[in-house]
């Protein structure tokens, strides 16, 4: 088959699969490769390890995919329209929308491996073909905006005219020569709608994400304590964020996903914290299954669910805490339990962290339930 001809059955193909975009670009070293190493100097990735191991791959994608000469980059959207209302009326915390439902890593992996029969049945059973889904040594982003999926906007997602950037991006790596598209233009112009929303301030300049104060990082990626000097800026997030791309103009007129597997799972949509903080283990897993939740693990999932009921401030909320902070086996929900306990303040709050130092708190958490305390004896933030 023709080049022209193949490369446009590969994208009817991608379309009927349900991907609202579709692009190809050339297998070459990425445009922002070096603005990506100068980023990992910087150490604006935090405690995100795999990206400095990693690093070489994703600047040089010839050197581990040989054989690839043609990448088919692809984008699945996500939205769906429930507004954050919710979370101000009641103890309800805010999970990212690209959590919701089913974990994309499977929902866009199958697609893509169905994608890929498509074309060896078309061009051929030796086409050598390989899939990503955000999970392997790709710099995503750049490839996909060399195949014209969309631009790098100033929060540094991808955006897109048609879908704004509530999409996933996901690659086809191919051994074949196909048509090139061409990158997007920014579109940006002088708007600075997300670099000034952030709460953290975690933007150092367009187009620049030190990710260490990024509640995404902070809720997902870090997997300790989380700094006392973000705590009280990150609201009642519990699992990323979306700020930055709630007040993007190109998010305002979105169509809603036709995915079912992104359609909210019961309770995902501004879930009501408390009896999330009740989660044994296993309840936990059971309740997360297939869930891209599942990455924050049950202790940093409930350290995030502290810290947003001590900013929430609902005094409903201490009995839950109190019991978390005297019977909850990972010392970091029990730290973060303190913390928001001193946070909301009250007699019940200061009895309780009053009574975990009498009773001999273990070395990890006494300072944290030592400063709630003075903190509570000040009274509500």
């Amino acid at each position: 088959m023709a080049t022209e001809s193949l490369t446009r059955w590969i994208k009817a193909k991608a379309t009927r699969l349900g991907f609202g975009l579709v692009g190809v670009s050339p297998v070459r070293e990425p445009v922002h490769g070096e603005v990506f190493a100068d980023w990992l100097r910087k150490a604006f990735h935090g405690e995100m390890g795999y990206l400095n191991r990693t690093a070489e791959q994703r600047r040089h994608p010839a050197q581990h995919l040989p054989w690839a000469r043609s990448v088919v980059s692809v984008a699945l959207n996500y939205t769906t329209p429930h507004p954050r209302d919710a979370v101000r009326q009641r103890n309800c915390g805010w999970i990212s929308r690209y959590a919701w439902g089913d974990d994309y890593h499977d929902v866009m992996g199958e697609k893509l491996n169905q994608l890929l029969a498509f074309v060896r049945k078309e061009a051929g059973p030796d086409v050598q073909g390989r899939s990503f889904v955000d999970a392997g040594p790709i710099l995503d982003r750049d490839t996909a905006a060399q195949a014209g999926i969309g631009w790098f906007g100033k929060n540094t997602n991808l955006l897109s005219m048609r879908l704004g950037s509530f999409f996933f991006l996901g690659e086809l790596f191919l051994s074949l020569e196909l048509d090139w598209d061409r990158p997007a233009r920014d579109r940006c112009g002088q708007c600075r709608l997300c670099l000034d929303a952030c709460p953290t301030h975690a933007f150092v300049g367009p187009y620049v994400l030190d990710a260490r104060k990024c509640i995404s990082y902070l809720t997902i990626e870090l997997k300790g304590a989380i700094p006392h000097e973000w705590r009280p800026l990150m609201g009642a997030h519990i699992f990323g964020c979306d700020i930055c791309q709630d007040v993007c103009p190109y998010n305002t007129k979105c169509r809603p996903t036709t995915e079912p597997a992104f359609q909210p799972r019961p309770g995902l949509c501004a879930p009501e914290l408390v009896p999330l903080l009740r989660l044994t283990e296993a309840e936990f897993r059971a309740k997360f299954r297939g869930s891209p939740i599942l990455r924050a693990k049950r202790r940093g999932f409930l350290r995030n669910v502290c810290v947003a009921l001590g900013n929430l401030g609902r005094v409903e909320a201490v009995p839950a805490l109190a019991h978390a902070l005297a019977t909850d086996p990972e010392p970091l929900v029990r730290g973060h339990a303190a913390w928001a306990l001193g946070r909301i303040g009250g007699p019940d709050a200061l009895a309780a962290l009053d009574g975990s130092l009498e009773r001999g708190a273990d070395a990890t958490v006494q300072e944290e339930i030592r400063l709630a305390a003075e903190s509570a004896r000040k009274g509500p933030f």
